[in-house]
């Protein structure tokens, strides 16, 4: 099993550049099933996840072809079966998005429910009651889900999601598109990846309005087409690296940016004591010999400041002057980075959904055990600038959401390097 070994307190200096969305890949991924022409997706980031759906794609009869390149191209000019087994849907939660998708275009679709990363209850009953809300019975079977379209295929109709959750939210909006009428999503989340996956659909042909507000309006097509399209810049990685130059010092420029996808983290940085300057499509993230200073902060669905950058944000604030409280809204279970942290030397008393950090003058590496996703590069900034030598194991949760982490690093002055067994 690979693990990554890092040696602290290098500062980094240069630059990265950021990969295309992770969470935006996926879900354009399976609105490619809804058209029987090619899509073409560019600046695709090559990841353990994007590979997992290609492959379940592959299974239900597309043609899938990876590269040259940040590319990948996807024909499903037809569906061989509207079948998702429990073996791949299990590997990764967006698998499930397909559902969606296959009822549309084929009637009918047997979908296995989802597994991922333990952090927290994330049901998909949102995402259910919005098909049943467009006319399709909903039955589950011995761990699957069966869907059925009615006669004549799904039909618009009005969807209010009990809360803004994103996944329900790109669900029901792929669905729509092939719908018949309009239908029209009340309490939509609002995240960059949303707007991001409805400007593709319209791209193919699909009408939309409102998506990146709370309401979006879909008018139903009787098809959509093929299309190139661009994936977003991951805000996530974004936020990520510039958390790991702002936890070692330096002056690193990230490129390929969208600055307005990561206000709420900007602002936080700032009264931490980091200097975060727009220059263009690029972010330069600067700090040179003060500490940090701690500063509170909770976790809120876009524009609040993102759950997928709480876990690095610790880190971060591990090494503060003060003490810092971090609250997490959205997930429960999502401090299991915690225990991992004190072992480098963190002083962090968890609480509930509250994490107080009080933070060290310094870090000493150790061996430490990746958890999930985030948490997993959360050690790995810690790392980076704890002194002496860190061990990250179990790194495959790594590789599901960060293309080539040891090399941007490395190419901006960090000690790390992988180890494979």
């Amino acid at each position: 099993m690979d693990r990554i070994l890092i040696e602290g307190g290098h500062r980094l200096n240069g630059s990265i550049s950021i990969s295309g969305a992770k969470n935006s890949a996926l879900k354009l991924q399976a609105a490619a099933l809804l058209t029987d022409q090619p899509v073409e997706l560019t600046n695709m980031p090559r990841l353990a996840d994007t590979r997992f759906l290609a492959h379940l794609l592959a299974r239900l009869g597309a043609e899938v072809e990876e590269g040259p390149g940040p590319r990948m191209s996807i024909h499903a000019g037809r569906i061989d079966e509207a079948y998702a087994p429990y073996d791949l849907v299990r590997k990764m939660r967006a698998s499930f998005n397909v559902l969606g998708p296959l009822v549309a275009r084929e009637g009918q679709a047997r979908v296995s429910l989802p597994g991922g990363c333990a952090i927290g209850a994330r049901p998909v009953d949102l995402h259910l009651k919005a098909l049943e809300a467009l006319g399709a019975q909903i039955e589950l079977s011995e761990g699957y889900v069966e869907a059925k379209a009615p006669q004549g295929g799904l039909v618009g109709g009005e969807i209010e999601l009990a809360f803004a959750s994103v996944g329900a939210t790109e669900h029901a909006m792929m669905t729509a598109t092939l719908a018949r009428g309009e239908t029209v999503i009340d309490n939509a989340a609002r995240e960059p990846e949303i707007a991001d996956l409805a400007e593709c659909l319209v791209a193919m042909g699909a009408q939309i309005e409102g998506a990146g507000t709370s309401t979006i309006r879909i008018q139903g097509q009787a098809r959509l087409g093929g299309v190139s399209y661009p994936v977003v810049p991951d805000r996530i990685e974004t936020g990520t690296y510039a958390m790991a130059v702002a936890a070692t010092g330096g002056d690193v420029v990230l490129t390929q940016v969208r600055y307005d996808h990561n206000k709420a983290l900007w602002r936080a940085l700032n009264e931490a004591g980091v200097t975060v300057t727009q220059e263009g499509e690029n972010v330069r993230i600067t700090r040179n010999g003060s500490r940090l200073t701690a500063v509170d902060i909770e976790t809120q669905p876009f524009p609040g400041f993102a759950t997928d950058l709480q876990a690095q944000f610790m880190a971060l604030m591990s090494l503060a002057e003060g003490a810092s409280v971090i609250r997490e809204t959205i997930f429960e279970n999502r401090f299991m980075h915690a225990p991992e942290l004190t072992r480098l030397g963190a002083d962090i008393t968890v609480n509930g959904n509250e994490a107080v950090v009080r933070g060290v003058p310094t870090l000493r590496g150790a061996p430490v055990m990746a958890t999930d996703l985030r948490a997993s590069v959360s050690l790995v900034i810690a790392g980076l600038a704890a002194e002496g030598q860190t061990e990250v194991n179990r790194v495959y949760h790594l590789d599901r959401g960060f293309e080539r982490l040891e090399a941007k690093l490395a190419g901006c002055g960090a000690r790390i390097e992988r180890k494979s067994e």
